[in-house]
């Protein structure tokens, strides 16, 4: 098995690897590091002796292995077999309660109050989603070595605070959940729109986000901010196949062919959205829900009602103001207003370290004719993107300005 497929096996089932090994073990650290060396075992083994039929078991299997040997040698006798019990017995039933699933599991430990919800996020995105830790800093705009002392930090906490890997009960359930939503987001955005590599799109992590978005639509129904993620999801997921032309380029939204869009997807998240409207409780992930819907009923670019977006961005900025909302909705005001009222409102903003507000900007001056300007903004885009179809779109952006 070549290396890309080892890679791939991981950006899969890591997450779920890390997850059963933590439930074993009860402890995060020993998990990844055992989890790491398995890996570690399949890239030297897997391209001269072939893929096993199910590289997940084989990974888990091989991971429980590795730390049932560690515990013999580390461990006092007494601890060292308890352990080693517990690690054998895999098969037993699962701990009762209210979420049916390992990884799920570990969010809801990884979200525990003792910890921010900066740290929370974070460590979740590292364990669940095998996101390196450069790609857990991007997803937060900061520098990688502030990442990695922020996860090392949660993780010591967690075992400071002998944080249990149970499942929360029904009454924690919901001081949790915020949390919980931004994480599996998150995973979602870094597979959407890949802040590194080659890809514009990572489908392994689309796939797990909306795994475990319809998890938590089944464990918590009534939560209209699980259904209002779900359905951004997948309306956001349904855009896909137009998204990356046929030599991998971006796509943007204005230019997708509208028959490649999973109308089965947006038939689902449609419905969602409705549901959501019925209830009257509005929330961000709702909003944004409804947004996409927008988009996704137009036929054409052309049809797109920007005064129903604009007026849903207003709703949002109330509910959950940001700069990355400011800035999107300055794009839904150009189109309503004209480039020069999205600029008048782009310029006010501070996003540090992302392309994106200097590459909205570089578009309003280009679209206004301002194109030694827009030149510049396209440089400092550039500058900043970490993917290279975010970086070839901007630079067949700036070369056409002349």
């Amino acid at each position: 098995m070549p290396a890309p497929d080892v890679e791939r096996v991981f950006r899969e089932h890591y997450g779920r690897a890390v997850a059963v090994l933590v439930r074993l073990l009860g402890d995060i650290d020993a998990a990844e590091e055992a989890v790491q060396e398995a890996f570690l075992t399949a890239v030297r083994r897997w391209p001269t002796d072939g893929a096993p039929p199910s590289p997940a078991g084989w990974i888990v299997t091989t991971a429980r292995n590795r730390a049932i040997d560690r515990l013999r040698r580390e461990s006092t006798r007494a601890d060292r077999s308890r352990k080693a019990a517990l690690l054998r017995a895999d098969d037993a039933p699962q701990e009762g309660g209210s979420v049916p699933d390992d990884r799920l599991r570990l969010i809801f430990t990884c979200c525990h109050p003792a910890l921010s919800t900066a740290a929370q996020v974070a460590l979740t995105l590292r364990l669940l989603g095998g996101l390196t830790t450069a790609e857990v800093a991007a997803a937060f705009l900061v520098p990688e070595p502030t990442m990695a002392q922020r996860l090392v930090r949660a993780k010591a906490k967690i075992r400071a605070a002998r944080v249990p890997y149970r499942v929360p009960t029904e009454a924690e359930l919901p001081d949790r959940l915020r949390a919980v939503l931004a994480v599996v987001y998150l995973v979602f955005t870094e597979g959407h729109s890949a802040s590194s590599g080659d890809r514009v799109v990572r489908e392994d992590l689309c796939a797990e986000a909306i795994r475990l978005g319809r998890l938590l639509a089944e464990l918590m129904p009534d939560e209209p901010e699980v259904s209002g993620l779900l359905a951004l999801m997948l309306l956001t997921e349904a855009r896909r196949p137009a998204r990356v032309g046929p030599s991998g380029e971006l796509v943007l939204l204005a230019d997708q062919d509208r028959a490649r869009w999973d109308r089965a997807l947006i038939a689902e998240g449609q419905t969602l959205v409705r549901e959501c409207l019925r209830r009257n409780q509005p929330g961000p992930y709702q909003i944004q829900a409804a947004i996409t819907a927008v988009h996704s009923a137009a036929a054409t670019a052309a049809d797109t009602d920007w005064r129903q977006v604009v007026a849903l961005y207003d709703q949002l900025m109330a509910v959950a103001p940001s700069p990355v909302v400011a800035l999107h909705r300055a794009v839904a005001v150009a189109e309503v207003d004209g480039p020069a009222a999205g600029l008048a409102l782009v310029a006010d903003l501070d996003l540090p370290r992302h392309h994106l507000l200097p590459a909205v900007l570089a578009d309003l001056l280009r679209r206004l004719g301002r194109a030694e300007e827009a030149r510049a903004a396209y440089d400092e885009a550039l500058a900043l993107a970490g993917n290279a179809a975010d970086r070839a779109f901007l630079r067949g952006r700036r070369a056409r300005l002349g």
